[in-house]
């Protein structure tokens, strides 16, 4: 059985989007891989680490990953149960004009200074919107480029995503607290058993991770839950099982949280995506 399963969900001038599923059985860093065309990543399922030079990134669904063409890279799956993304590669000119400046590397390949940016809930929702709309064949193809491109906008704008500063300690600190959470999203964890699992005290790792990533830790681990709930809206039928299999209360805190993150709560989003009659 093949490690990965690629399926092309749109293909136009403007835009190419692939859903892609690794079943993570390779745990070790996999063979240098090398990305032929720029492309933005948005992991929406599981955990990866992705591996440039010195640089380890970990990949989830509150990120969104930049392959740079031309640039090596590595693969390995600390956390069992694989991942799933969506691909995302628009026309380079286009790239070029959606991008700030500040974010682009010098030199004649395009490509982008860092290896990852933080993205906001409505990011998450595009994501789910082009991936169930394509999938379901619901989304026509100027509604999914549209969708596409305001994706692109938000991944990079300044006061809808976060690109984390800090030093490689912080950042490997911050990154392990990720791969705690990511093991079991449905767990209540605290926070002495999180810090226990990093190394370091409650508060040093709370300080830390709201420097690194300008967002507490709780609050990372919420939007990790419902970004798994945009994934899973179309295999349930009942939303309170839906809620209480991801760690949430009860319905209300379910269907609060989900609401004050999309905009929506996830019976209109099963119906806005026809996921649910």
């Amino acid at each position: 059985m093949s490690q990965f399963s690629t399926v092309l969900l749109l293909t136009t001038k403007t835009v190419a989007i692939r859903d892609i599923v690794c079943n993570g059985e390779c745990r070790h860093k996999s063979d240098e891989e090398c990305a032929h065309k720029t492309s933005l990543v948005y992991p929406y399922r599981g955990v990866f680490m992705r591996h440039v030079g010195r640089t380890d990134t970990v990949a989830e669904a509150n990120q969104m990953l930049f392959f740079n063409a031309g640039q090596g890279y590595r693969i390995s799956h600390p956390v069992e149960g694989g991942d799933a993304c969506i691909d995302l590669s628009i026309d380079e000119c286009l790239l070029a004009e959606l991008a700030p400046r500040d974010q682009v590397q010098a030199g004649e390949l395009f490509g982008f200074k860092r290896q990852r940016r933080r993205i906001d809930p409505r990011a998450q929702a595009l994501v789910a919107l082009l991936r169930h709309g394509l999938r379901r064949g619901v989304a026509e193809t100027l509604e999914a480029e549209t969708l596409a491109l305001t994706l692109v906008r938000r991944s990079l704008g300044e006061r809808t995503s976060h690109s984390a500063g800090a030093s490689a300690g912080r950042q490997k600190l911050v990154d392990r607290a990720k791969l705690v959470l990511s093991s079991d999203l449905a767990r209540r964890w605290t926070l002495a058993e999180i810090a226990t699992e990093v190394g370091v005290s409650p508060v040093y790792l709370t300080q830390v991770f709201q420097q690194v990533e300008a967002t507490p830790l709780y609050r990372y681990q919420l939007r990790l839950r419902l970004a798994r709930a945009l994934d899973l809206l179309g295999e349930y039928e009942d939303l309170t099982a839906l809620g209480l299999d991801l760690g949430f209360s009860s319905h209300s805190h379910f269907t609060a949280s989900f609401r004050q993150a999309y905009g929506q709560t996830p019976a209109e989003f099963q119906r806005a995506t026809r996921l649910r009659a």
